[in-house]
């Protein structure tokens, strides 16, 4: 793992927004068997977007094809939500910025899930 940043003013590096990307993508294989074979983080001011596509599994695939994509999209969030804190400690640790709050979205028809942090910019959590 990276050291993530300490200077407040720091812009985070192309570095620690893939090892955002990569971190990000572990906790999913590790819960679904499987992570995101495409997946990329991007910072525009400060929220952090980390954009992950497929990675679904065989059942969601056989839901999806079977017209079922909102039980699978209400799943998936209810199942990010159990996660916020994984997720929020791993960005923090990795970004050296609090979290601020979390989002998590699963858009069915391009199987792509979005996941976004609001960093406080101004503060850093000591990394």
């Amino acid at each position: 793992m990276g050291k993530g940043i300490s200077s407040t003013d720091a812009p985070l590096s192309g570095e620690v927004l893939a090892e955002v990307t990569d971190a990000i993508t572990r906790i999913k294989a590790n819960y679904y068997g499987r992570g995101a074979p495409r997946g990329k983080s991007y910072l525009n001011d400060d929220i952090l977007f980390c954009v992950l596509r497929g990675g679904l599994t065989d059942v969601e695939v056989t839901l999806l094809d079977r017209g079922r994509g909102d039980e699978v999209r209400r799943l998936r969030l209810v199942f990010q939500e159990e996660m916020r804190d994984e997720y929020v400690r791993t960005v923090e640790r990795l970004t050296g910025r609090p979290v601020l709050d979390y989002f998590s979205q699963f858009l069915v028809e391009s199987q792509m899930t979005i996941e976004m942090f609001v960093l406080n910019l101004a503060e850093s959590n000591g990394v």
